[in-house]
């Protein structure tokens, strides 16, 4: 007789524990699924959810109406270029110039918002508009420093600084030292880039 009289009872065979392993991983995989068909798990998403920024909302006539929390609008490069004109999507999404005194906005000169042709974001005021004589549309400054990001641009073997929406990163143009008062920048953008918003 066995010195431990119990151990046959709790002991199983190689082909026990192998038995007991498969059925507790049926068991494990029915539960599973049991949670997925109901609902009760959730589900992984391939794609992380968009980034949030904070910008400022404005009405058409430049009327402040808020600060709000947004998520970035992120496209792939196709849906870019079915949304915008040729030009559009290569200044914008491309970081190109356009040609001076070719663009549309050069000589507007009603009172509105000049907005992002991305999404809409309003970047610029009519009240700080100015002819600069560079042949690009100017302004002595964004609506909201908020809507806009400046960066380092070493292109061409030149330093810039680089100005682009904040809310899908669209290239707008670039700021220079060489403005009026009262800020003395001259933001240079490109005509492409924005749409204009006339004031009701």
């Amino acid at each position: 007789m066995s010195a431990t009289p119990y151990a046959d009872a709790y002991t199983l065979s190689p082909l026990g524990r192998r038995t007991l392993l498969a059925g507790a991983g049926a068991a494990a995989l029915g539960l599973v699924a049991k949670y997925l068909k109901g609902g009760l798990l959730p589900v992984l998403s391939a794609e992380p959810a968009p980034k949030t920024v904070t910008i400022v909302k404005f009405s058409d006539d430049g009327k402040r109406l808020g600060v709000e929390s947004v998520p970035m609008v992120v496209k792939t490069e196709a849906e870019w270029k079915a949304l915008l004109s040729d030009a559009s999507f290569e200044i914008t999404r491309h970081a190109g110039t356009e040609r001076p005194f070719t663009g549309a906005l050069l000589n507007e000169h009603n009172k509105g918002v000049f907005r992002c042709i991305c999404c809409d974001t309003a970047c610029f005021d009519s009240a700080t508009k100015f002819d600069s004589g560079t042949g690009w549309p100017s302004f002595y400054q964004p609506i909201a420093k908020e809507n806009v990001v400046e960066t380092t641009d070493s292109s061409y073997g030149m330093i810039r600084t680089a100005v682009s929406c904040r809310r899908c990163d669209a290239h707008l143009g670039h700021v220079f030292d060489d403005g009026p008062a009262p800020t003395g920048l001259r933001y240079c953008m490109n005509s492409v880039a924005l749409r204009f918003a006339k004031a009701a």
